[in-house]
């Protein structure tokens, strides 16, 4: 009797250690693919101004290291993004053209296909020198969201009324050749627990949502204490 119930133990801690192997195998597969889709393609093209150490962000003034570094994240759908442009934009580009200030935007596509369409075609216009043209335009004439207006060809002709005349802008946009660079935008806002935009840093820290988002004079206060 002692020996029939030491076998049928055996044959069940033989089977029981075979379903946690099982389960811990099938754990580990599925874990594979998470961790491989973490950590970005570094093989994908960026733009000439983007850095990856700053977060593959479109960096202006990358050489200044005694300035206050802002960090915009956004994404161009964004009603949001619009009015913190709409107000602190200008100063913003004043701060870049006087060299006061290290400034990189991350654009992010949290609301969709069109806000990757639109990432990718402003890196395209970054390459040719036309990026916050592009920036400030494409905020002052945002539709509503995924509504369908924003195309490849849409874009191209975007790019003629800001001057650009080249045809490697076109052959940018229609062929999404940075679209891996917008992914990689996108994986390292996540790792820095970005979800909501706009998010605008200052020497890494965020400033204060409920005041300096709105206001232009709250936002150069939080830039000249930096």
């Amino acid at each position: 009797m002692a020996q029939a119930k030491k076998s049928n133990g055996g044959k069940d801690n033989f089977t029981r250690n075979l379903v946690v192997a099982v389960v811990v195998g099938v754990a580990l597969i599925m874990l594979v693919p998470t961790v491989l889709s973490k950590q970005g393609d570094s093989t994908a093209a960026i733009p000439a101004t983007a850095s990856v150490n700053d977060g593959y962000g479109l960096v202006f003034n990358s050489e200044l290291t005694d300035v206050p570094f802002i960090e915009i994240y956004e994404d161009f759908q964004c009603p949001a993004c619009a009015r913190f442009e709409a107000i602190s934009g200008p100063y913003i580009e004043e701060l870049i053209a006087t060299k006061k200030a290290k400034v990189a935007f991350h654009m992010l596509s949290f609301l969709g296909g069109e806000s990757q369409i639109a990432a990718n075609a402003a890196a395209c216009s970054a390459d040719q020198g036309k990026f916050l043209e592009f920036h400030k335009t494409l905020y002052a004439n945002q539709p509503a969201e995924n509504t369908g207006a924003w195309t490849s060809q849409y874009f191209a002709t975007l790019g003629i009324g800001l001057g650009i005349s080249s045809s490697d802008y076109d052959k940018c946009v229609t062929g999404q050749d940075y679209m891996g660079w917008v992914k990689n935008v996108a994986e390292e806002g996540s790792k820095r627990n970005i979800n909501s935009t706009p998010t605008v840093l200052i020497n890494g820290k965020e400033i204060d949502r409920n005041t300096a988002y709105g206001s232009l004079a709250d936002f150069m206060l939080a830039v000249e204490k930096a």
